[in-house]
């Protein structure tokens, strides 16, 4: 089945609208709309019934709730692979409309028998006709519409299967407020709100078969070429052996289960858990389209809001974020505060769901897509069926718990405890996902996040270098380039091909520049040209000499940076940092550093070390500590890439430091060839760093003692 896009010319809007109005597809999505309202008012009536049956118990009833989602996904598990083939068999048209009379006939039958054994078989039965249906619906939709709206029918049939839930949530609140005044109208009306809710559900199946009867533009014969007979156990498998081998799609993979296992807990316990803070089924109902409401949200405007960010990096701090808000929403007991976290919660759910299958069809090689899919699925199924089942068990062994610290008391269920359990899980294995499939290890987080508040994280996603770039900053008399040096030498050891090279001044270009910038025959300069001329400087040294040795896959040591740019005009000359950021960042296409080196010095000991002043270092004192806390600010806003080093150290126990980060970096040739490399390599540059700093700290108390001595013979 090949997916077209819309014509260029075409706005999505027309597009849509082009295809509600193809008739036979309008007819069909018509159908879609009904059953799928029916089919969410059912869950909530039948998990509703479920805690109603329950007689009271708070363990039955979480064991009931679960149930209800267990016979929904049971099939699934065990039945879905053949129930695609098996409905290639039969007239489509026929199949559809047998289904729905079927399924509107079970749930009508499930108040009538109103009991805990029917509830389940029927809502297997359901399942298991569902299991046909939709294959011979998918399989009918390329046949109703012409192949450049295909993807944009997939996008309206996602909105009639997912966009109707927050209404039948509020229809469901509704029915649970007014029952009683039905009831009142006729007695041969029903007089719960579960009962009504479930007869609408299966009113829904009845005028989806009469709708899809007419539809005679559904062809007979095979859906699709494809053979879907796997199990679930091979495609797991295979899925495995396709995955295996990606970090991306792998921690893809354990992120998607991961908040699938968080989101099981809360399906399963929901109803519980709004029971335990005092609400109804009208709650119950608020509650689950608050979830909704939220899901719709993220993945309507979240690929929007965050379009700067990169959906690799996106989808791990969306789960891990999810993750928090759900631990929230366990430690809040308070119904109005939770509808509310619930939306925010539904909302970062929605961006992780979406970017997260997203990723999938770009990320996997299209040999192996349709096994991929076919592994997360059936993962996804089993995490479900696994959870549900887990989480009331959890959830009834811990019971309610009751705390008292003074005149402190604190009521907790096991729902809450369970919820609460399930939040660290997402917020765990959404870091692990996220530091899985960064794409920009040099950059931490918190520096997108502070780019995206200014409107300049779509500026600085640069494109990945082959070699390494380490750039030394620091203010003056640090040692800066006696550092670079010995690292240069130290690495050339190291078999290592290194370009040493510094600003400015670094090209012929820079070399002139440098005598205006530092000269004092140049005078006082405006500080945003000193500041441009920086960039100008900057930028054609990027371009004529870093870039082509990162090309050819050279370790590239420059002795000041952009960092240094910011530091000195922006907070040196008191203009403002971003500013000076965004000019560099377009002056070097967004080239950062792999690693950026900062020797720390206080500025009154580093111009001390000085013989001789330029312009620059002739500066109050005042200037070069504003830089010196400049840097520091860079560097605790960027942890991940800076490396932060006394400078009042000795020459070599600075040197020691700063080869046993760069040893550590994966880049290394000696790191490529050998994956172990850095493994065996920790244990001993600790080591090595534990009997540094140990001969320094005995020099130190020799060197006090000896003093001492001394004041002590004067005296």
């Amino acid at each position: 089945m090949s997916k077209g896009l819309p014509t260029p010319e075409a706005p999505a809007q027309e597009v849509t609208r082009g295809v509600l109005a193809i008739p036979a597809f309008r007819k069909l999505w018509n159908s879609m709309v009904f059953s799928s309202l029916g089919d969410w008012l059912g869950l909530l009536a039948t998990t509703a019934l479920a805690a109603q049956l329950s007689g009271g118990s708070y363990a039955t009833a979480n064991f009931a709730i679960a149930g209800v989602f267990i016979a929904r996904l049971l099939p699934a598990v065990f039945l879905g692979p053949l129930a695609g083939v098996i409905a290639d068999r039969f007239d489509r048209r026929r199949l559809m409309v047998a289904v729905d009379l079927m399924r509107g006939a079970l749930y009508i039958s499930i108040p009538i028998v109103h009991t805990y054994f029917w509830l389940y078989a029927a809502m297997i039965l359901v399942e298991c006709l569902t299991l046909f249906w939709s294959p011979a619906k998918e399989a009918s939709v390329p046949n109703l519409v012409p192949k450049d709206r295909l993807e944009n029918a997939n996008q309206v049939s996602l909105l009639a299967a997912y966009g109707t839930a927050p209404i039948a949530a509020v229809l469901f609140s509704l029915l649970s407020l007014f029952a009683g005044a039905l009831a009142a109208i006729s007695p041969l009306l029903p007089s719960r709100s579960v009962d009504i809710a479930l007869y609408i559900n299966a009113l829904s199946f009845f005028f989806a078969a009469w709708t899809i009867r007419s539809l005679h533009e559904i062809p007979k014969g095979p859906a699709s070429g494809k053979d879907v007979d796997e199990s679930v156990g091979k495609s797991l498998i295979q899925g495995w052996k396709a995955v295996a081998s990606s970090n991306i799609i792998r921690g893809l993979i354990v992120g998607m289960v991961g908040a699938f296992s968080a989101a099981g807990a809360v399906i399963g316990l929901a109803r519980t858990f709004v029971g335990d803070l005092g609400g109804g089924d009208a709650a119950y109902g608020v509650l689950f389209a608050s979830v909704f409401t939220g899901l719709a949200l993220g993945i309507a405007f979240g690929p929007k809001v965050f379009a700067q960010f990169s959906r690799r990096r996106l989808f791990g701090a969306s789960l891990a974020t999810a993750g928090v808000f759900l631990i929230a929403l366990a430690l809040i007991a308070n119904l109005v505060i939770s509808i509310f976290i619930v939306v925010v919660l539904g909302a970062f759910s929605g961006i992780c769901w979406v970017t997260g299958f997203t990723m999938l069809g770009m990320e996997v090689n299209n040999e192996v897509r349709g096994r991929t899919f076919a592994f997360v699925q059936s993962l996804i199924r089993i995490t479900l069926v696994a959870v549900l089942a887990i989480a009331p068990i959890i959830a009834a062994t811990i019971g309610k718990l009751h705390y008292s610290f003074y005149n402190i008391k604190l009521d907790y269920n096991g729902a809450q405890i369970t919820i609460l359990i399930a939040g660290l899980v997402g917020l765990i294995i959404g870091v692990i996902s996220y530091r899985q499939m960064r794409d920009r290890p040099n950059v931490s987080l918190w520096s997108d996040v502070l780019a995206a508040l200014q409107g300049e994280l779509g500026a600085i996603t640069g494109q990945p270098t082959q070699g390494i770039f380490i750039s030394f900053e620091g203010g003056e008399g640090t040692g800066k380039s006696t550092q670079s040096k010995l690292l240069a030498d130290w690495l050339r050891q190291e078999g290592e091909e290194v370009t040493l090279s510094f600003e400015p001044g670094g090209t012929e270009l820079g070399k002139g520049l440098r005598k205006i910038l530092l000269g004092h025959e140049t005078g006082s300069i405006n500080p945003r040209a000193e500041a441009l001329l920086y960039a100008a400087d900057r930028a054609h040294h990027v371009e004529t000499v870093i870039r082509p040795a990162l090309e050819r896959g050279d370790v590239v040591i420059n002795d000041r940076y952009m960092d240094s740019s910011i530091a000195y005009q922006g907070a040196g000359r008191i203009l403002i940092p971003a500013e000076v950021a965004r000019i560099n960042r377009w002056a070097t296409e967004t080239l950062y550093p792999t690693l950026t080196i900062l020797i720390d010095v206080p500025a009154v000991v580093g111009l001390g070390r000085l013989k001789s002043l330029d312009r620059l270092e002739s500066e109050p004192l005042e200037f070069h500590e504003r830089v010196r806390q400049e840097f520091l600010q860079l560097a605790m806003l960027d942890p991940e890439r800076y490396l932060v080093i006394d400078g009042q150290a000795t020459v070599q126990d600075i040197h020691e430091a700063i080869i046993a980060r760069v040893a550590l970096l994966p880049q290394l040739k000696r790191n490529a060839q050998n994956p172990q490399a850095r493994r065996v390599l920790r244990p001993i540059i600790a080591a090595s760093h534990a009997v540094s700093r140990a001969t320094k700290t005995a020099k130190n108390s020799a060197t006090q003692a000896a003093s001492k001595a001394t004041k002590s013979k004067k005296k």
